[in-house]
Formats: C-alpha cells, structure tokens, sequence
C-alpha cells in the first residue's frame, strides 16, 4: 500500500516559487489499480515522479508498506519493487532488449522466458528480443518494451505515466488486456496509472483527480466517472425519458 501525507513540492521560475502539489494526501490500496486523471498542467506527472523518487518533495511524507521512503533515491525505491514507465521512454544505445529484460528481472532468465514478456505487450519477440533499444525503435515500440520490463520486474508498486502515448489503437487494446492481467496475477501489487483516456479510467478500482496541483476527488470509478464523462444519473434518465434527437442540451 502506498500512502502520500500532505505532500507538496514547488520549482523556480523566473525567479518566483511555483507550487506545483499542494498538500496532497492519498493511499493506493494493495491489489488495487488506481488512475489519477484531471486537466493538463494539474500536476500529475510531477506527482508520479515524486513517488518514484525521481523528484523529491518540499514537505509531507510518502510511505510504501508503512515504511517512509520520503528520503530514498529512486535506486533505493526500486530496490523495494517501485517500478516506473515514463511518458517517454529512455533509449539505451549498445543494450539488447533482451539485456534490458533480464536487468528488470534481476535474473539470468532464459530468452524463452523473456519473449513472454515481449509478447504479453503484443510485440512479435523473436522480431525484438536482440534488437538495441535505439533510435531505431519507434515511441511506441519503446513504450511496449518498457511495460514489458515493468511487467518482467513484477513490482510493489507499478507506476504508468500516459501509457497510452505513442501507441496504436489495436496495441492499445493490447495495452487495456495487460493492465487487467496485472492486477490478477501480481497478488497485493498495486498500479498507479496517469491517464486522461476513458477506457483506462473504466478498467480502475479507484479514480483520482487533480486540479492545479490540488486533489480534487478521490473515489470509485462508479463515484467519480459519471461526472468527469458527463453522464450523471440525471443524465441517463433525462435521455431514457425519450427526448427527441437533437434537444439532449436540454438535459
């Protein structure tokens, strides 16, 4: 389980502090997938980089198991199973995607065991499993084969930051199936996915939503989803009633 106590963080510019996370608290249950959502510039990247330790904050304290891990270097964080997909993936010139796998894993797999990851992302392995994760590599090539290392290292705590990006819709599809999987197969391990797309928000337990820098909701998908896609139960009834095409404004 992770926890976040009134975490804030601010950065310089032009010689002024801007906050950035105000005073956030929340917990991502274990076994929970959770997707934190809300307008651009809201603070949801930064918050995801907080927890991974890729950024450290101002005040508050974040724990994982109960344990404070405020203070700890992202390598520490990792040690402890926080894994992080970035938005943009990090090429790695002179390393093999099958090298790349087998630092996830902490193991010497076999290449067998390591195509089964590049397969549960929908990528053909034996096209990439010896391919240099280069330039060479489009965005969403890249963005598979960092889940499939997320996937391969089977964390605590799964960060995904707008998985989405870079990717075609049938390996979206894809994408949506590897989530799900997750979530049943690693017992107690949770995943926190930044998203704005709605059909990651309709696979998620729980929904967050940020608003320049503040959160702003914290609730079942049920709760929060109804509003943020316009569709409350008032609503539904308002279209069920029968309203003739083109006068739905009026609900």
């Amino acid at each position: 389980m992770l926890e976040l106590k009134n975490i804030s963080f601010q950065v310089e510019a032009e010689g002024q502090k801007k906050e950035i996370i105000r005073d956030i608290s929340l917990t991502v249950p274990g076994g929970k997938l959770v997707v934190i959502t809300g307008p651009n510039g809201g603070g949801k990247s930064t918050l995801a980089r907080l927890i991974a330790g890729i950024e450290k904050p101002d005040s508050g304290q974040i724990l994982l198991n109960g344990e404070d891990i405020t203070e700890q270097s992202i390598t520490d964080r990792a040690k402890k199973g926080i894994g992080f997909a970035f938005q943009q993936p990090v090429r790695f010139k002179g390393i093999q995607v099958l090298d790349l796998i087998r630092l996830a894993t902490g193991k010497q797999i076999s290449t067998s065991d390591a195509c089964e990851y590049l397969s549960a992302v929908g990528l053909c392995a034996r096209d990439y499993i010896d391919r240099e994760v280069n330039s060479s590599l489009s965005g969403g090539e890249l963005k598979r084969i960092e889940i499939a290392t997320v996937l391969a290292k089977a964390p605590v705590l799964s960060i995904f930051d707008e998985p989405e990006a870079g990717i075609d819709l049938w390996s979206f599809q894809n994408l949506i199936e590897v989530f799900e999987n997750m979530r049943k197969k690693i017992e107690n391990s949770s995943i926190l996915i930044i998203s704005h797309q709605e059909r990651i928000l309709n696979i998620a337990d729980e929904v967050v939503v940020l608003k320049e820098g503040k959160l702003l909701r914290q609730g079942s998908k049920e709760e929060i989803l109804p509003e943020l896609i316009g569709t409350t139960s008032a609503v539904k009834e308002c279209r069920k009633s029968g309203i003739a095409k083109g006068a739905e404004k009026e609900c």
